[in-house]
């Protein structure tokens, strides 16, 4: 039997007995019955994903699950990389949320509408991937973002600002469901059919300019999916506001559906397209590699930070796909297929260090009930797993060696150096300037996990919360134990995905990039002629490190210890308020990018009531708003506002102005349908 339907049928069973679980047990036994069923969701979800990297394939069709058109599910390699990666992020995640919903009121995940629709939200995880016609994926889709829209409210009780997130997330997600369902609607009745086999089959059927239409609709809906900037407005809402699971499996796991969707619409059933295509593609990731990660360095609250984060990777990630597709409408295959399998590999490398840093994060509001970086402190001596766990993690984040995404962004770099020899005036022009992009955002991604992990790990503490902040629970380090596992075997041993990648990119028509080779242990760019064995780089800097440490220790002199009260300057013992805040170690970036952040600043003088001439207080605040979100969607907000306004004054209350109303109405319908008869 077929291991494929086995597992998704497995894992569809197990949501709805989660589901069932979460809306029907008691209180007490809710958390657990469901994580276990949402654990066995990834697992199912996992098994699948595995079994076609392997070489499987499955199709099938339920002609009465939906109505009229039925439901057409598939699973090929490509499909099998994105369930695999969601398998694992769900199943790691389910188990720290037991334990983060024990105790402290779960954070959002105790209630008992979050229990019984987190299970199903990881259920469409697993199968968005595996849809096979436009009404299913269609249908999937949607309810992916219905059900993460309300786990997204589960604090909306507590927290204005988790209303306004919900509000922010719940337009942007329905404007890219119009924009997707307005192009796979047109690509569907220009191609014949609805299926994926019969756009496939009916793509060259279509004009170019309606190809490009589509391709540029179901872009922006999957690049707002992704995250990416100018379409990221919600995901620094949203993201910080859900509970910390949730986060992680947005993060990890929802916005690489935004990455699944253009490959797949992009390469797979449009057959790849002219260089303006991709070229669009490069200028969505560039801008969201350098904005993300510069907003990231400039926020202080920890999950915003990583929100803004997952913009910048999910913009290398569109640089990669961008890359291939440029490569590819200029007959390099082969480089394509490197171009590909880089992005590819990325988005399974951002999948495990950004979910085990949701978590990392979701440990320290579960043990402070704080997210602002300049109130935490100290958390490295009371919290030492998960202060070890973050900074694990936070190497692979800033791609440096042995971090799981340094063999990822040293791909994506040799595609992009590499893809200077191909002729053309277009590669010659935006390769070099996304090279450098790619650099700058590695900088400053260094810098912004430096100030995280430096100023909320091992800083002093500098609230109470902060000072009485205990480790988390077995559970909760049992769940970033696997991710932390898993970022440990994708940075030491990348061949284990060699054959699964691929066989990834070989479905959308490239020939295997053979860039992930070697026995596991070997990086080999066959085409290029070059080679990286990470395992290797990770013992040489262990070994670099050891003698740094030892050697000092072994030949310096000895001297006799002695303790002294530190010289303070006549200014007393050092304080908590004296040490840098994440505020403070953002501000030279800060002035370095002044014209692209426009920091705002208010200084707000109280004089002595006596005396206009003596001050009592100074207060200064400086924020760093978002440019594009204020620049680009305040002046649209103000407009509808204004329109609706004026719209209210054509509702007058009177029965005859609706009726000449739906009589004017009627008149333009029929006369439309006349001129178009």
């Amino acid at each position: 039997m077929s291991l494929v339907p086995a597992a998704l049928a497995t894992a569809t069973g197990l949501g709805g007995a989660g589901v069932l679980a979460g809306a029907v047990l008691p209180v007490w036994g809710r958390p657990f019955a469901a994580g276990v069923c949402t654990v066995g969701v990834g697992v199912a979800g996992c098994a699948a994903g595995v079994a076609a990297l392997g070489g499987e394939r499955w199709a099938a069709g339920f002609p009465g699950l939906v109505p009229l058109a039925g439901a057409h599910l598939a699973v090929d390699a490509l499909a099998g990389l994105f369930m695999a990666v969601a398998g694992v992020v769900v199943a790691a995640v389910a188990v720290y949320g037991i334990g983060y919903s024990a105790g402290h009121g779960g954070h959002g995940l105790s209630s008992r509408t979050a229990q019984a629709l987190l299970p199903l939200f990881a259920l469409t995880l697993v199968l968005v991937p595996a849809a096979a016609s436009v009404t299913t994926f269609l249908v999937l889709w949607e309810l992916m973002a219905l059900t993460s829209l309300v786990l997204v409210l589960a604090e909306h009780r507590k927290r204005a600002t988790v209303r306004a997130a919900g509000i922010w997330y719940a337009v942007m997600t329905h404007l890219g469901l119009v924009l997707l369902l307005a192009g796979l609607a047109l690509f569907a009745a220009r191609a014949g059919g609805e299926t994926f086999a019969a756009l496939r089959a009916g793509a060259d059927r279509v004009s170019a300019s309606v190809r490009g239409l589509v391709f540029v609709l179901t872009a922006a809906a999957f690049a707002s999916k992704a995250g990416a900037v100018p379409l990221h407005a919600w995901l620094p809402r949203a993201h910080p506001e859900a509970p910390s699971p949730v986060s992680a499996l947005m993060s990890a796991a929802m916005v690489n559906l935004g990455i699944y969707g253009l490959v797949r619409v992009g390469f797979d059933l449009l057959g790849g397209g002219p260089a303006w295509w991709w070229l669009m593609v490069l200028a969505l990731g560039g801008l969201s590699a350098v904005y993300g990660i510069l907003q990231a360095a400039m926020a202080s609250d920890l999950k915003r930070l990583l929100a803004y984060s997952t913009a910048e990777n999910m913009g290398l990630v569109l640089i990669g796909v961008g890359a291939a597709g440029l490569f590819t409408s200029y007959g390099d295959e082969p480089l394509a297929a490197l171009a590909l399998a880089a992005a590819l590999l990325h988005v399974v490398n951002h999948a495990a260090f950004k979910a085990l840093l949701f978590c990392a994060a979701g440990s320290v509001l579960r043990a402070t009930g704080l997210r602002d970086l300049d109130a935490l402190g100290g958390l490295r001596a009371r919290m030492p797993a998960t202060a070890g766990l973050f900074a694990f993690a936070a190497l692979g984040a800033v791609a440096l060696p042995p971090g799981n995404g340094f063999v990822s962004e040293w791909l994506l770099l040799q595609s992009l150096i590499h893809g200077l020899e191909v002729p053309g005036v277009a590669p010659a022009v935006v390769l070099p300037v996304a090279v450098a992009l790619i650099a700058l955002s590695a900088g400053i991604a260094a810098a912004v996990f430096v100030k995280a992990l430096g100023v909320g790990f091992f800083a002093r503490p500098r609230s109470e919360p902060a000072a009485r902040a205990q480790e988390s629970p077995p559970w909760m380090l049992a769940g970033m134990g696997l991710l932390a596992a898993g970022c440990a075997g994708l940075a030491l041993v990348p061949g284990l995905l060699g054959g699964g990648l691929d066989r990834a990119v070989g479905t959308v028509g490239l020939p295997g990039s053979g860039a992930v080779s070697g026995g596991g242990l070997t990086v080999r760019l066959d085409e290029i002629s070059a080679q990286l064995s990470p395992l290797w780089v990770a013992g040489a800097l262990t070994v670099a490190l050891m003698l740094a440490f030892w050697l000092p220790r072994l030949y310096g002199h000895r001297r006799r210890r002695r303790d002294a009260p530190l010289w303070d300057c006549g200014g007393g013992a050092p304080s908590p308020r004296m040490a840098y805040t994440a505020t403070s170690f953002a501000e030279p970036l800060q002035r370095v990018f002044d014209d692209v952040l426009a920091p705002e600043q208010d200084v707000n003088v109280t004089p002595v009531r006596e005396s206009a001439y003596l001050v009592e207080r100074v207060r200064f605040q400086r924020r760093v708003p978002d440019r594009i979100e204020h620049r680009l969607y305040e002046p649209v907000l103000r407009a509808l506002a204004s329109a609706g306004q004026a719209a209210r004054r054509l509702a007058g209350g009177s029965v005859h102005l609706y009726l000449g109303y739906g009589f004017f109405g009627l008149v333009v319908l029929l006369l439309v349908l006349a001129v178009g008869w």
